[in-house]
C-alpha cells in the first residue's frame, strides 16, 4: 500500500469533487467508523481484540471491514507471528487524521438534539404480558410481538 493516498475521484451533482460524498465514501458503512474509534481509543489491536471491542460485530464482518479500510489505506496489517499466526491492526496516518472526524460525530451523538438517545429495545404495549422487541427473527431488528414477561435491557 502507497504511503501517499491518491484523492478519490467522488463526484456530486453539479460540483467537481465532493468532499462530503469522499469522506461517506471512506467511513459510510455501518462499523467502518465504530472500528477506527476503536483503533484511535485503543492503539493497535488484534483481531479478537478488536472483536471483543466492537460489541455486536461478526468475525465475518470485521474481517470484511478491516479487509476495506486497508483497501482505503486508513488501516495497516501486520503481521505478529506466523506460529501461532496472529497479526496486529492500526490507523495509518490517514486513517489518525479522521480522528476529528470521529470525535466529531461522538460530540454530536451527545448533543441534545433530542433524537441522541437509541430507542428502547423492548417496549411495553398493551398489557402487563405483551412486549414490543424490535428484533427479527433470529436477529435484533424487525419488530415481533411475545406474550413473555418484559425484562428491561441491561444497556
Amino acid at each position: 500500500m502507497s504511503d501517499s493516498p491518491e484523492r478519490l475521484e467522488v463526484w456530486c451533482a453539479g460540483e467537481d469533487w465532493c468532499p462530503i460524498t469522499t469522506t461517506a465514501t471512506l467511513i459510510g458503512k455501518k462499523w467502518h467508523p465504530v472500528i477506527i474509534h476503536r483503533l484511535l481509543d485503543s492503539g493497535p489491536s488484534g483481531f479478537n481484540e478488536l472483536k471483543d471491542d466492537v460489541d455486536g460485530i461478526s468475525s465475518k464482518v470485521l474481517s470484511d471491514s478491516l479487509e476495506d479500510l486497508q483497501d482505503k489505506t486508513l488501516v495497516d496489517r501486520k503481521v505478529i507471528s506466523e506460529q501461532p499466526f496472529r497479526v496486529q491492526y492500526s490507523l495509518t496516518e490517514r486513517g489518525r487524521s479522521l480522528e476529528d472526524v470521529i470525535t466529531s460525530m461522538a460530540q454530536w451523538a451527545r448533543a441534545p438534539h433530542g433524537t441522541n438517545r437509541p430507542r428502547r429495545r423492548h417496549q411495553v404495549i398493551g398489557g402487563d404480558q405483551a412486549r414490543f422487541s424490535t428484533s427479527r427473527p433470529g436477529s435484533r431488528r424487525w419488530p415481533s410481538v411475545s406474550t413473555r414477561p418484559h425484562t428491561p435491557c441491561r444497556r
